[in-house]
């Protein structure tokens, strides 16, 4: 297990590195530069080419592995290419490509679009009709969720509004370096751990996929980690929140003789805190008469700025805090029933106060919501 784990994770790593290094020195070349402004603390144009190579990190190694599959069920490869723990999900991996690909296709088309927004700020209205378009292809193509209920269309309201606000999450979180790479590597490893120890029995399909994100963003942070080389822009932020969110929603398996429904619960501990932190910063605005997708100085991190950490500091406490909710998530699959469900909700719900009492303290100190921020996105 530990050789495909590495395996999957290191050639997204070597490859999402490799590209981003390109993508530094062509970014510059075609204008895909982030310049700073008034709302902006960096004071040097910086390249936004990260989230292309954030995708090439991810599709390159997943198409050479599907290659690889399709040439040993075509009897083309020898058999012995295919490690003996995935042989038995062989059959299982084909049948699920296309969906797999549906997945893949959709990411694209939310990354031309983060690209575009990128190159040129687009107005909120069209990009949020695009996405919920693009949500609801992927619930006709089977990403959906049944949350347990007897009529579809609700599940499939719930998986629209799931993958449309995960998509904005990520967009959103996308305010300091180092951040929404880091949400999105552990978000993509705590999720691919419960679908290797968590389920029973190991869950390739959705692992792998997870595996070779979470390598990728790892690739990207090398170039990223404060003071950030290159930006992932909305190119890579809206994709990640979208791939996690499909993911998450193909992944959530229920084993009735291992773990029970209450295990639909884990996405939500996985996501807490890019989920927090949108509902909050959504509330907030709105209370205060402004548009939703203005940005400010409403999210977590920059409270954390505010009350006297470091940029750093508030990146790291806050993948911390990502890292905590996500292990709450693991363990709802070897607690027994909803009871030891509710308990690891509390949790949850204890830590998120936590972090709403630092967000009140910060909005105190600085009550103006118009002063400079650093955002490598629009929101």
């Amino acid at each position: 297990m530990w050789f495909l784990i590495s395996a999957c994770a290191g050639c997204g790593l070597v490859v999402s590195a490799v590209l981003t290094s390109v993508m530094r020195r062509l970014a510059p070349r075609i204008g895909l530069i982030d310049q700073p402004n008034a709302r902006k603390v960096h004071v040097v144009p910086t390249p936004l080419g990260g989230g292309i190579a954030i995708a090439g990190g991810v599709l390159i190694p997943l198409g050479l592995a599907l290659g690889l599959v399709w040439g040993v069920s075509a009897q083309i490869l020898p058999a012995s290419w295919i490690p003996e723990a995935l042989a038995t999900h062989l059959a299982g991996v084909t049948v699920r490509t296309g969906q797999l690909w549906t997945i893949v296709l959709a990411g694209v088309v939310i990354s031309i679009l983060g690209f575009i927004d990128d190159r040129r700020a687009l107005s909120w209205q069209p990009k949020l009709l695009i996405q919920f378009g693009v949500a609801f292809a992927l619930i006709f193509a089977g990403v959906r969720a049944t949350v347990f209920v007897s009529a579809p269309w609700l599940g499939w309201i719930i998986t629209a509004l799931w993958i449309v606000v995960l998509t904005n999450s990520f967009n959103f979180l996308d305010n300091m370096d180092g951040l929404t790479g880091g949400i999105g590597l552990i978000a993509a490893s705590m999720f691919a751990a419960i679908m290797l120890v968590g389920t029973g029995e190991p869950h390739w399909f959705v692992a792998g996929f997870l595996l070779i994100l979470a390598g990728s963003l790892a690739g990207f942070l090398l170039h990223n980690w404060p003071p950030a080389k290159i930006f992932m822009g909305d190119t890579g932020s809206c994709l990640v929140g979208l791939w996690i969110a499909s993911m998450t929603i193909v992944g959530t398996f229920y084993d009735y003789g291992r773990t029970g429904t209450h295990v639909i619960l884990a996405p939500l501990c996985v996501l807490a805190v890019p989920l927090y932190d949108f509902c909050s910063v959504m509330v907030i605005r709105l209370s205060q008469g402004r548009s939703p997708f203005h940005a400010d100085k409403s999210h977590f991190s920059h409270r954390l700025v505010e009350l006297g950490m470091s940029r750093k500091q508030a990146v790291m406490t806050i993948h911390l805090v990502t890292l905590t909710t996500g292990l709450g998530g693991l363990l709802l699959y070897f607690v027994n029933g909803w009871p030891g469900a509710l308990l690891v909700m509390l949790m949850e719900v204890c830590l998120l106060a936590v972090i709403a009492i630092l967000e009140t303290a910060g909005r105190q100190r600085v009550p103006s919501p118009a002063a400079p921020l650093e955002n490598h996105g629009t929101t």
